[in-house]
């Protein structure tokens, strides 16, 4: 199923645990809801909302993806340059160079990584500003469903304001997540 991620930019945090409470209460799962915030320690001072996690506010994958897109062709390349300049009719073959291949296209994999990790994700960049004024970001993966009940929540709150829409996160992840979180909680309380 096909969700929706909706942002929304608050100075308050009091209000966003109010907000997200009661779209818990509309049947909208908490790994569906994440705030974003510079105030780790305030998010942790309010027992209702979820604080993105480190890793996500990296730009690990979508960097690492980039880089596997920059070693497939330096990868590609070289093969090409095997194959063109005859070395693979040699009495090895094509085996050093494909793993020379392999090489390159895990380095420049792992490297887009390590570029990752020192960088904001991408999927959060238009809030920087927002953050640095001191202000917070609260986001709901929302499936069509729940479109209606979160729009209807969001209006009541007046100090939440909208601030765009995004492609969500698929709706097995939830799924998974909040499975998880369920099977951990009620397997070891």
């Amino acid at each position: 199923m096909k969700m929706t991620r909706y942002f929304f930019i608050s100075d308050t945090l009091d209000d966003l645990e109010r907000f997200e409470e009661e779209l818990e209460q509309n049947g909208i799962l908490t790994p569906q809801i994440h705030v974003l915030t510079g105030d780790d320690l305030g998010v942790a001072r309010h027992r209702h909302l979820h604080s993105v996690t480190p890793f996500m506010k990296m730009d690990v994958v979508h960097s690492a993806l980039r880089g596997a897109a920059l070693g497939l062709c330096l990868a590609l390349l070289a093969l090409l340059m095997a194959y063109v300049a005859g070395w693979s009719r040699g009495p090895v073959g094509w085996t050093p160079f494909v793993f020379l291949a392999l090489v390159i296209l895990g380095f420049c994999t792992w490297q887009g990584g390590l570029w990752g990790v020192q960088t904001p994700n991408a999927h959060f960049r238009d809030f920087e500003r927002a953050m640095h004024e001191g202000r917070h970001v609260f986001f709901v993966d929302a499936a069509p469903q729940h479109e209606a009940p979160l729009k209807e929540i969001a209006e009541r709150y007046v100090n939440v304001s909208f601030a765009g829409v995004a492609r969500g996160v698929p709706s097995w992840l939830v799924f998974s997540q909040h499975r998880l979180a369920l099977f951990f909680t009620h397997t070891f309380p």
